[in-house]
């Protein structure tokens, strides 16, 4: 017997239902679209791999798109979608995995089917598996070969030494050339199992009929003892910079301070402190960095929230010659945030995060994330409206409280890639006054 409930999302609803293995599904059915978006999201991710697993996840991903006995070649499952206008792709996160697909309402349908067979019955030959480990290897090393990218890469590492949330999602070339196949299917039998599978689905749609195509699709989908995902680790920095020698025309720094789990009550204060901080152009970074003093085209602050830590960070490029100028003055106006914020800039920010959300909800795959990831790593998911009434309390003091819990000179860590040798230079400026 399955069990189902309905909840409320804005001005629509989204529909629960629970099948007899523990797969779960939610639906948000609105009309006004003839679009269909479907995501199958698994608890498989870097945070679930140890060190001789690193990158599993990731290639994992990959291999489901290599063929079914139905559908034996990439072609025929891109085809699928693809073939009737639609869109098909997947990620790996840390604590997430996704396939996804869009498209026209009255092929929807195919797309669950997709999707299933994928998950059911992929064949995992050890000759595709030799290949797309050529493809991933490309993958790492096209992040390499990016200098963002990687001075992102090591500001993980900073953040969070010696531990699979500081580890790169897709591994390392030696990582991922030493998983088997018989890694892959217990891997398999672990993670991709009913329990840990949440499928969630928005559009033009009716949550019975959904229901009743995945029950008899994936309905035998066996459950399974999940491996759980290694926790965060509060450890003293190893070091507090981060520098690779490149001979860039731009340095590329990352900033970074940890930050607040995805439960924590001031991470919407958190959040509403980075868009003063840097998400707008009349944001403060912007303002000072750019504007006035012409030191970075881009310069931007962002948050990351995961079941049990998270970030706040500060991204730019910058001159070589006008580093030691820029970081100075990044570092000021993170310390400044501490001194609270206008009422000015807490009511745009306060409006310009509510308007964000409630257009993000207009596009349906957005929804069926916005539903699924909830459900999946929290076991309960929010409506927009209800996120929307927690943004809208929060106060100018609860900003300047997230403000001075985070910003500290010892949450601070910075990551360099351009033409620099001495890491020790940089390491003197880490301080707030």
């Amino acid at each position: 017997m399955t069990t189902s409930e309905t909840q409320q999302l804005v001005s629509s609803s989204f529909d629960r239902t629970v099948l007899p293995n523990g797969l779960r599904i939610l639906t948000s059915t609105f009309r006004h679209t003839n679009a269909v978006s479907i995501i199958f999201l698994f608890g498989a991710g870097s945070r679930y791999e140890t060190p001789k697993l690193a990158g599993a996840s990731h290639l994992f991903e990959h291999m489901l798109f290599k063929g079914t006995p139905e559908r034996p070649t990439p072609r025929q499952i891109s085809e699928v979608v693809e073939g009737v206008g639609g869109t098909i792709n997947a990620f790996t996160d840390r604590e997430v995995t996704g396939y996804w697909c869009r498209l026209a309402q009255p092929h929807y349908r195919e797309g669950i089917d997709l999707l299933s067979d994928m998950t059911l019955n992929s064949l995992f030959r050890d000759e595709d598996i030799a290949k797309e480990k050529q493809v991933v290897y490309e993958e790492i090393r096209a992040s390499f070969d990016s200098p963002a990218a990687r001075s992102s890469m090591l500001l993980d590492e900073l953040l969070w030494p010696d531990q699979p949330m500081g580890r790169d999602i897709a591994g390392s070339v030696e990582s991922v050339g030493a998983i088997s196949r018989d890694l892959m299917i217990e891997y398999l039998e672990t993670q991709y199992v009913g329990s840990n599978l949440v499928i969630a689905v928005a559009g033009n749609i009716e949550h019975a009929d959904v229901v009743n195509q995945i029950s008899e699709q994936l309905g035998g989908l066996p459950d399974g003892v999940i491996l759980p995902m290694f926790p965060y680790e509060e450890k003293a920095f190893t070091k507090r910079v981060a520098l690779e020698h490149r001979p860039t025309e731009q340095a590329h720094l990352a900033i970074g301070l940890t930050g607040m789990a995805n439960t924590d009550p001031d991470r919407h204060a958190l959040s509403i402190m980075s868009v003063i901080l840097g998400e707008t152009m009349s944001s403060r970074l912007f303002e000072e960095v750019r504007e006035q003093r012409g030191l970075a085209y881009d310069i931007h602050s962002g948050t990351h929230y995961y079941s049990d830590c998270g970030a706040l960070i500060v991204e730019s490029g910058i001159d070589p010659a006008r580093v030691d100028e820029a970081i100075p003055v990044i570092l000021n106006e993170l310390a400044k945030m501490r001194d609270g914020v206008t009422e000015a800039e807490w009511k745009q920010a306060l409006e310009l995060t509510k308007g964000r959300m409630m257009l993000r909800m207009e596009e349906s795959r957005a929804v069926s994330s916005f539903l699924g990831i909830q459900e999946l790593l929290r076991n309960n998911v929010e409506s927009v409206d209800e996120i929307i009434a927690k943004v809208a309390a929060v106060t100018r003091e609860d900003i300047k409280r997230a403000a001075n819990r985070v910003i500290k000179s010892e949450n601070l860590v910075l990551s360099i890639v351009g033409p620099f040798d001495d890491a020790s230079h940089f390491e003197d400026m880490l301080k707030f006054d």
